[in-house]
């Protein structure tokens, strides 16, 4: 194992060319995973914010918030059947916003909602006022500006941050229902829709209810609403499936091409270091001691590429527009430096046969 070390120390352009291909992969991997989390949690914060487990839709919307429609006598019937604890209506508008000292618009979602929505204050008892949720940070929106909010120019004024509740990809912008109503007219005047009717309800659960069995009895006693869980309504979103799916499966691919790598280039290395490894035989080493060498090597060379990749995409995140759905996650950064370095040991040990096959006798002949 001093050896190995040595060599690393003595030789270390013998391993730049994995090293840096290492580093590269590196990148890619942090990107996509970046590029993976932000546009789920970029879509998906408004639904995965909510307290309730289950959220109510009319039948005919196909669990697309922006086409369902729940009017008060619906509601009522929800909030009657048996096992429902907490009923809370919510309801979104795209719309984009002037921002003041700014050229570019910022894409804004704007969240009607009376309650129960996680890290979110309660509805602010004034109209035009609103929590912005700090993705609007990167289009220049401070706490105290008065937002241009739709094509009529609204002004909503920020009064507070809130933070993971965007939806598809714009950035929340959490009003009382009253507001929420005006804007979502001004902006889509075939949508507009009467006091106490919101697009779908956040419906909690009592304790010890079934949420599946409760969905099934709400839906029976309105016979016009679709009820699923959070994390169905989440999955359901647009393009929320298929994305997650394709970026995870490139993101194992490139795995394992981290694997490959390192197991051609320490196969190439083993096969050079042939007779090296029958004179430290004869001189009593240990197939295992020789292979041991063989992982370290693997493990700092994966190390050094960790270090290098995450140092470049910390410098090309820097120039990353705010409009590119990138955001980097501890949790993701966490399993690609274990991904990385678990593929660079399985794929060092494609040497081992090669080691173990060395004679001892080769080192006299």
């Amino acid at each position: 194992m001093r050896l190995a070390l040595r060599e690393l120390r003595r030789r270390p352009g013998r391993f730049a060319v994995a090293g840096g291909a290492l580093a590269f992969l590196t990148v890619l991997l942090l990107f996509l995973g970046g590029l993976l989390d932000g546009l789920y949690l970029g879509s998906t914060g408004l639904l995965r914010s909510q307290e309730a487990e289950l959220l109510t839709y009319s039948d005919d919307a196909r669990l697309s918030l922006l086409r369902s429609r729940v009017d008060p006598e619906v509601r009522a019937e929800v909030e009657a059947v048996d096992g429902v604890d907490t009923v809370n209506g919510f309801g979104v508008a795209l719309v984009a916003a002037t921002v003041p000292g700014e050229d570019e618009l910022a894409d804004v979602s704007v969240v009607g909602y009376e309650g129960g929505a996680e890290g979110v204050p309660a509805p602010p008892t004034e109209d035009f006022v609103g929590y912005a949720d700090r993705r609007l940070e990167a289009f220049g929106v401070q706490e105290g500006d008065r937002l241009g909010v739709g094509p009529e120019g609204l002004e909503v004024e920020v009064v507070g941050w809130v933070e993971d509740t965007s939806f598809l990809l714009q950035g929340g912008l959490w009003v009382n229902p009253a507001t929420w109503r005006e804007v979502l007219g001004s902006s889509r005047p075939d949508a507009v829709l009467p006091e106490g009717t919101f697009q779908a309800l956040a419906v909690g659960v009592e304790s010890g209810a079934d949420p599946e069995a409760v969905a099934a009895a709400v839906d029976q006693a309105t016979g016009s609403t679709e009820t699923v869980t959070r994390e169905e309504a989440v999955l359901a979103l647009p393009g929320v499936r298929e994305q997650s799916s394709t970026l995870s499966a490139i993101i194992n691919t490139t795995f394992l091409v981290v694997g490959i790598v390192v197991a051609l280039f320490f196969a190439l290395v083993t096969l050079e270091r042939s007779a090296l490894y029958a004179v430290l035989k004869a001189i009593g080493a240990s197939s295992r001691q020789l292979l041991a060498g063989v992982v370290v090597q693997a493990v700092v060379v994966a190390g050094v590429a960790l270090a290098v990749g995450g140092l470049l995409t910390y410098l090309l995140s820097l120039a990353v527009p705010p409009g590119v759905p990138v955001q980097f996650e501890g949790e993701r950064a966490a399993q690609v430096v274990v991904g990385v370095l678990v593929a660079s040991v399985l794929g060092s040990a494609v040497s081992l046969r090669r080691v173990i096959k060395v004679d001892p006798a080769d080192a006299i002949s």
